[in-house]
């Protein structure tokens, strides 16, 4: 007989259909007092499915939940809720214009006389809260302008008002910054020392084994793995995901290196990045590395033309842009796949197909209105060509997953046929097999002799599909290093201003 304690929360072979496709159809796992238990697999692997069973949002068609050993059936989220799950999302859902306090207080609001709310009582019981997660935050402040981790921490604290118990992080750390990371892993730290149990769902293997005693793995809609994260390795890990060794996530394939396609000649924004030269040759892909906030979205920006130089200028094929004029930067060869797919890669209100095909609407148009046909097959191409999984090009661009998300960006970008493509972090968010294709892509596109101009924040992406590395520190360039030569250590070091190293 198991001497472990009867788990906080366990779901029991649960199944879950919508019509024909069976999103979940073994859904079996348990987490124990203070422990963090990691929950992995692909995109459409069941993962979202199961967490709303366990939130309360779908009931499952077959199956248990279990709280502390007995049967529970959750009718709405608020059962869940009452039961002592909370479910923290990768974008809080906060009221922006009330306090710290008052979003940690919502629906329970300490009363004093004449039932009216006690706002001492209520700030004291947050500020205590705060302080039991060992974070410094104003409970009087507004929520509007936190960053998205202070936002977290709030959702975190209104989570243990209500005395939860099991708390469900949904890729918590995908808009955090290293810093804001590792305040969150010390405040999961905190939650598991006073006995809390955590799921914690992310796509990075690092953070799942920085953070995560245990590691469910999930594939077509089932269990495939339950397992220590001490006994496996990242290698391990992938396998059981994918089916496939972690070599595999980089299918890196030697290209021709051409002539010098992007050069950037001294290029500064004052207070921003200073001095910022380099070039990038057909055929090569160039990651741009570094820790957040050394400048190097801001180097792309200005490139592209979105925000204006202070000094410096670009040139592709030789010929020089003018400075801050995105439109000129496209007629001149420059794709830019921004890091935030959402807010500024896609039109989330408008159809795939539309905006798949909106670089290349002048050519699409005709006497002024735009041909269907032409529009629908271009769009057919760029789905087919990038493996893209969806259910019709008229649907909302919103209803696919991020990865599928992120190809659609770069069908976007690369139907302009560009010479120069700058992508920026283009595997955040998304699943390993996804990552996969999309590295895939890009070497693919090397291969085919555009220049990549690769901004990425993950070393092993670095180091995987790079054939040069150029590092920043604090706005400027500290460090060019050739793919032979490249390791985390020597990266590091140019990230953190302690060494300049040369190719």
């Amino acid at each position: 007989m198991s001497d472990s304690p009867t788990p906080l929360l366990a779901l029991d072979q649960a199944e879950k259909s919508y019509g024909a496709v069976r999103a979940l159809r073994n859904g079996t796992l348990s987490i124990g007092p203070g422990e963090v238990r990691a929950l992995m697999g692909e995109n459409g692997a069941g993962k979202s499915t199961l967490v709303k069973v366990l939130g309360g949002v779908v009931q499952p068609d077959a199956g248990t939940v279990l709280i502390d050993g007995a049967p529970v059936e959750f009718h709405n989220p608020t059962d869940a809720r009452d039961a002592g799950i909370a479910i923290i999302y990768q974008e809080p859902t906060l009221f922006p214009d009330l306090s710290v306090a008052e979003n940690i207080a919502m629906g329970r609001h300490p009363l004093g006389a004449a039932r009216r709310i006690d706002k001492r009582k209520m700030h004291e019981e947050a500020a205590e809260l705060l302080k039991r997660l060992g974070v410094r935050l104003d409970a009087e402040r507004p929520v509007r302008g936190l960053s998205i981790a202070d936002q977290q921490v709030v959702e975190i604290a209104k989570a243990l008002s209500f005395d939860a118990k099991v708390l469900i992080m949904d890729e918590p750390t995908a808009a955090l910054s290293g810093p804001e990371v590792a305040r969150l892993f010390g405040v999961v730290n905190t939650l598991k020392e006073r006995g809390a149990g955590i799921l914690f769902i992310s796509h990075r293997l690092e953070e799942v084994f920085a953070i995560c005693d245990t590691v469910t793995v999930m594939r077509d809609g089932a269990v495939v793995s339950d397992e220590k994260t001490a006994n496996l390795t990242e290698d391990d890990l992938v396998r059981r995901m994918v089916g496939r060794d972690l070599d595999a996530l980089f299918p890196k394939t030697d290209a021709t290196i051409g002539a010098a396609l992007l050069n950037v000649q001294r290029l500064t924004r004052e207070g921003v990045f200073t001095d910022v030269s380099f070039e990038v040759k057909a055929g090569e892909i160039v990651a741009l590395a570094g820790l957040v906030g050394a400048g190097r979205s801001e180097v792309a920006r200005a490139i592209f033309g979105i925000d204006k130089a202070d000094g410096g200028h670009v040139e592709v094929e030789g010929k020089r842009l003018p400075n801050g004029k995105p439109t000129a930067a496209m007629a001149a060869g420059i794709a830019f796949v921004p890091e935030d797919r959402r807010q500024q890669g896609l039109v989330m209100e408008l159809s795939i197909k539309r905006n798949a095909t909106i670089t290349s609407l002048a050519r699409l148009t005709k006497l002024g209105l735009i041909a269907g046909k032409a529009e629908r097959l271009m769009a057919e191409e760029w789905a087919q060509r990038l493996q893209l999984k969806f259910h019709s090009l008229n649907d909302n661009v919103g209803t696919l997953s991020g990865g599928n998300q992120q190809k659609v960006v770069l069908a976007k970008w690369l139907s302009t046929e560009p010479k120069v493509l700058i992508v920026d972090e283009p595997t955040r968010g998304i699943d390993v097999g996804t990552k996969s294709e999309v590295h895939r892509l890009l070497s693919d596109l090397a291969g085919q002799g555009i220049a990549v101009l690769m901004i990425s924040s993950e070393l092993p992406e670095v180091l995987g599909m790079a054939d040069r590395v150029l590092v920043m520190h604090e706005g400027r360039i500290t460090g060019e290093i050739s793919r032979a030569e490249a390791d985390e250590e020597r990266i590091m070091r140019a990230a953190t201003g302690r060494a300049e190293v040369a190719a």
